[in-house]
């Protein structure tokens, strides 16, 4: 039987739904949202363009080990929505929807994360002992970066 997870978070930010999706759409712009711990870069060209099917290339270290991570743009329905599946990484499934919303003078995001790990059960025991924290520490950040950048 296959075990999914899912995280999900809302956060309201003082900036029209235009700029804030303007800011996502920038693919190098995940580099200044990800934690310093995880030595994230991205390998995709500088300006590649986003859209329905762009794939693009990561690499990072998860608790020491390199990781190199591609995903693909599935949906991009701007301002509003767009969805990353990873096509190749740690995960055997990392299905990513963002979502904006204008609301109460700004915009809403929502981030909804479906993923399953590999190894079955060996995963499971994985993400009850580091991923399932792992993930939400990465979402955390990220919340206090988008706060930064954009403000409360």
């Amino acid at each position: 039987m296959a075990v999914f997870h899912t995280l999900r978070r809302e956060q309201w930010v003082p900036r029209s739904i235009n700029d804030v999706f303007a800011f996502f759409s920038d693919a190098h712009n995940l580099e200044e949202l990800t934690p310093p711990w995880l030595r994230f870069k991205i390998l995709s060209p500088p300006g590649i363009h986003i859209a329905e099917g762009t794939e693009l290339r990561y690499r990072l270290q998860l608790h020491g080990l390199p990781v190199y991570w591609k995903t693909e743009i599935r949906t991009w329905n701007p301002p509003f929505r767009f969805t990353d599946v990873q096509r190749k990484g740690p995960y055997r499934l990392w299905h990513h929807t963002h979502r904006f919303e204008s609301w109460n003078g700004g915009t809403r995001m929502t981030d909804v994360v479906r993923y399953r790990l590999p190894f079955g059960i060996f995963g499971q025991l994985a993400n009850r002992i580091f991923v399932h924290r792992d993930v939400e520490k990465v979402f955390d950040y990220r919340h206090q970066k988008i706060q930064q950048l954009f403000g409360q």
